[in-house]
């Protein structure tokens, strides 16, 4: 794994840039959730995870805070992860469909996953400080990793892909409709995919189904095989 990967999920760690979402992480991990009272809680920023050298990266918008908080490992402990797993699972990304801890053995190839936000913000919202100082992390994530494929989990991580895009020169104009299956094509080649987020909030009422999610993930393997 190259060095620069390694120390840049190691500065993700140690980030105190926002002290309103350390404090919650914190008193989270602290105070715990019944069915976790036996976990130790993660309660720090949540690295990236998966494959340094992937050609797909699939940004998403914070961790939960009994997920990845806990956990310590993006989409890990959720409802979100499980929907998010098994399809990667089932296209090739992930070499198996469960995450219920940075133990479990789960693995990505080709696929590398972030986030707009590296902490658990609350009621899952973080605020327009806060996206800005965690975007240099997804700066430097695209930097090192070089990506071709961009798959934004939900509107805000696809506004965020944009802003990264218009800054480097590959985006004109105004930020496009963001829809689940949208696809564009950055001036250099790279796509960028939308998927609506797989939050209860989205899969419970079935505004997201398995499939449709699956669909997305079929088209991002499609890409890759165009790059490879």
């Amino acid at each position: 794994m190259p060095s620069r990967f390694v120390a840049l999920d190691q500065q993700v760690i140690a980030c105190e840039r926002c002290t309103r979402l350390r404090d919650h992480c914190e008193t989270i991990a602290r105070e715990k959730r019944r069915a976790y009272r036996e976990w130790d809680y993660w309660g720090r920023p949540v690295p990236n995870f998966g494959d340094s050298n992937a050609t797909l990266l699939i940004i998403g918008l914070a961790p939960a805070a009994h997920g990845a908080n806990r956990t310590g490992r993006m989409f890990t402990g959720d409802r979100s992860g499980d929907w998010l797993f098994r399809a990667m699972h089932r296209v090739g990304f992930a070499n198996q469909a469960e995450a219920n801890s940075r133990e479990d053995g789960l693995e990505l190839t080709g696929a590398l996953i972030t986030a707009v936000c590296h902490c658990a913000p609350p009621g899952n919202k973080p605020n327009a400080e806060e996206i800005l100082h965690c975007r240099t992390w997804l700066e430097q994530t695209i930097d090192i990793v070089a990506p071709k494929i961009f798959l934004a989990l939900g509107k805000l991580a696809w506004d965020q892909s944009i802003h990264y895009f218009r800054a480097q020169g590959q985006w004109d104009g105004k930020i496009p409709p963001f829809g689940h299956g949208a696809e564009h094509r950055l001036a250099d080649g790279r796509v960028l995919l939308g998927s609506y987020h797989p939050s209860q909030q989205n899969t419970f009422t079935g505004r997201l189904t398995e499939e449709m999610l699956d669909s997305v993930f079929q088209r991002a393997a499609e890409l890759q095989k165009q790059f490879d």
